[in-house]
């Protein structure tokens, strides 16, 4: 950077020479001692740094000389860095003072809510002498509304509710009684109002019509002539024509029949009738099932489905048909030929665990052994006691060290007893049903504590009541039996709804493709 050769610069003056004519230009040295100092060996340090390389690849030749000094200068540099770095302080300022309750008003009238909202901000102004009162403020003349009643809700009170005065809302039901029961009408229904002009506003409005559906077949309307309600009914055409549907089981029955269009609750009911003669595991995926369930369309377009009333099997030859038959008042289903069958366990009596079981047994109270002829059920006291089965009761009442003693006879020679009760709920000549309540766990009799003591006798001999199954059979006979295959014939003559009985083999050859259509076809 810097060079000396050690002549006397100040003697120096313009000289050329060569061919080439060079110029040299020579300078006087007007400030030694900065001569001296580039001379010096400052100087030559100044030289070295000015040709020194200060930005240096730190990966590369790691260890050397360089290496050291690049590091050292990216060090001092990040230090100089870190020192030059400003302080962060948190800037101060002023608070604002809180607002009083006189601005927090203010606020709130900027506010912007209706008043049929709940809205109560914005300012009020009170009236001036230029607003002048209404004497009368005039009113509809009609109000169109509707009302629905309520689940436990009553058909008055929600007319009242409405804004009918309560002797024309007891009036308007009285009406309603007479075509049909009150407690008929379903939750959820809904009643059109039209309320006409009253003469004073604190009276309530008066009712003009009243529009609603009663029954499914059946539309009321309360309409005012001449001053006076009348009562129209307005009946609503309904076919009731049952709704069949077939199809094949396939690898599932509940799926199929699902797919189909059965409801599930149908579907339920179709599987425990069918099950009463055949295992349904031995149906084979070839076979076809039938179901017929209730079915009502409204000349309205209203549709309401109701419960299973056919369900059959056809499977090659074998060919399972079950109807559901009012037997009494329980509906049963029977096979095609009239023949109806329940099959069941008696049902547990208590809820408890069993503390003695049948058999010869040691007494712990009379201190010897003798045949135990039942079962005993330990349960807290006032427990729920229920029948077994459905049954007659014949004796209810105190029986020496029974205690409170309740006996039932059963279908087909079967007796039950119950024993040790605290209370007693069935009377003597009473039709029970199974599970209906007949009484309480007590220790009434010879008893060491709270249980019920369960019997069960065939033909008059005691039996053990944990081993103990029945099977009752009907046989449909006389008129009972012509009525009942006369509601089969009409059944079976009920066209199929969803077109699928009509061809099997295309039933089967459309699932088929459809299975062939979702796999991939190998070369």
């Amino acid at each position: 950077m810097f060079r000396s050769d050690g002549q006397d610069l100040s003697a120096q003056g313009y000289a050329g020479g060569g061919s080439r004519g060079a110029l040299v230009v020579a300078r006087a040295n007007r400030f030694p001692a900065i001569g001296r100092l580039i001379d010096s060996p400052i100087g030559g340090a100044v030289d070295r740094l000015a040709g020194a390389d200060l930005v240096v690849d730190l990966g590369a030749r790691i260890g050397s000389r360089e290496w050291f000094r690049g590091l050292f200068t990216c060090l001092g540099l990040c230090t100089a860095a870190g020192m030059m770095a400003p302080d962060f302080k948190p800037i101060g300022f002023i608070a604002e003072p809180p607002m009083t309750a006189a601005h927090q008003e203010q606020v709130r009238t900027l506010g912007i809510a209706p008043l049929g909202l709940g809205g109560d901000t914005g300012q009020r102004i009170a009236a001036t002498a230029a607003v002048e009162p209404l004497t009368d403020t005039p009113e509809r003349p009609r109000v169109e509304l509707s009302a629905t009643i309520g689940q436990g809700d009553g058909f008055a009170r929600v007319l009242e509710r409405a804004g009918v005065s309560r002797e024309e809302a007891g009036k308007v039901a009285s009406m309603v009684s007479d075509a049909v029961p009150l407690d008929d009408l379903r939750a959820g229904t809904r009643m059109d109002l039209v309320l006409g002009r009253r003469e004073v506003k604190s009276d309530p409005r008066p009712l003009e019509t009243l529009d609603f559906r009663a029954r499914f077949d059946l539309k009321l309307a309360v309409e005012r002539v001449d001053g006076a309600l009348r009562l129209k009914r307005i009946p609503i055409a309904v076919d009731h024509t049952p709704l069949r549907i077939q199809g094949r089981v396939g690898s599932s029955l509940y799926r199929s029949a699902r797919a189909a269009g059965v409801p599930a609750d149908a579907i339920e009911a179709f599987i425990k009738a069918i099950s009463q003669k055949l295992s349904m595991r031995s149906i084979g995926s070839d076979a076809r099932f039938d179901a017929i369930i209730e079915h009502a369309r409204a000349e309205t377009g209203e549709v309401k489905v109701g419960s299973l009333m056919f369900a059959g099997i056809t499977e090659g030859r074998k060919k399972i048909q079950m109807v559901k038959w009012a037997n009494g008042n329980r509906d049963q289903w029977y096979e095609a030929s009239g023949v109806g069958e329940t099959k069941g366990v008696m049902r547990k009596p208590v809820l408890g665990h069993l503390t003695s079981s049948f058999g010869m047994r040691f007494h712990p109270i009379l201190g010897f052994s003798r045949m135990h002829q039942g079962v005993d059920f330990g349960a807290p006291m006032g427990s729920p006691i229920v029948a077994a089965s459905d049954g007659v009761v014949t004796f209810a009442g105190r029986h020496g060290g029974h205690g409170n003693y309740v006996r039932l006879n059963h279908a087909g020679g079967i007796a039950t007893g119950y024993a040790h009760m605290s209370r007693i709920i069935a009377k003597a000549g009473q039709h029970v049903r199974q599970g209906e309540l007949i009484g309480y766990v007590g220790s009434t009799g010879l008893s060491t504590g709270p249980h019920l003591h369960y019997e069960m006798y065939r033909n008059g001999k005691a039996i053990n009541p944990t081993s103990m199954k029945f099977t009752t059979v009907q046989q449909l006979a006389g008129r009972d039996l012509a009525n009942f295959k006369a509601k089969l014939n009409s059944l079976l003559s009920v066209r199929v709804a969803n077109g699928i009985a009509a061809d099997p083999k295309a039933e089967k050859s459309a699932e088929t493709g459809g299975k062939d259509k979702g796999k991939t076809k190998k070369g």
